[in-house]
């Protein structure tokens, strides 16, 4: 990365924007909205604010996704799977859901306003995420850093 990003902070390039869901609302509204807005993915932001998870367009899709029971052997009368009855009824759950909060991903990757574009490339990058949230102190939204940011600001193209 470039001497000149380095000092460039999470608040300098964030949309503050955010075009979030609620983990009430129902997974065919956060559909829309990703539809509408051209985007891939929502925070869910709970009532005071704060970031409970995120939901994108490979959350949506995987409500269509054809969940195999998992397969088993019998060994001496006992039952052994071969894959996890535990993911297998996660998976289930999954293709189900009718609301945000049941199809969410919860597993979080945050930065703060202060956190560098080198920080929070190394958190995409690491992490498998396209989008992080930007959060103060007690975890409530204050923008959002997508791919697209990053590589506005690298590449010279800033709003």
């Amino acid at each position: 990365m470039s001497g000149k990003t380095e000092k460039i902070l999470a608040e300098d390039i964030m949309t503050r924007e955010v075009i979030t869901v609620s983990p009430g609302d129902d997974v065919e509204k956060a559909a829309r909205l990703l539809l509408e807005n051209n985007i891939s993915g929502l925070p869910v932001i709970t009532e005071d604010g704060r970031v409970a998870g995120m939901i994108s367009e490979a959350d949506i899709i995987f409500r269509q996704k054809k969940v195999d029971a998992p397969s088993y052997s019998v060994i001496l009368g006992a039952v052994v799977y071969l894959k996890s009855p535990q993911r297998y009824i996660e998976e289930l759950k999954r293709t189900v859901a009718l609301t945000v909060e049941e199809l969410m991903n919860k597993k979080l990757h945050t930065v703060g306003p202060e956190a560098t574009v080198e920080e929070i490339s190394t958190v995409m990058v690491e992490e498998g995420v396209n989008r992080v949230p930007v959060v103060d102190e007690k975890g409530r939204l204050l923008g959002i850093v997508t791919r697209q940011d990053i590589i506005r600001t690298v590449h010279g193209q800033r709003r």
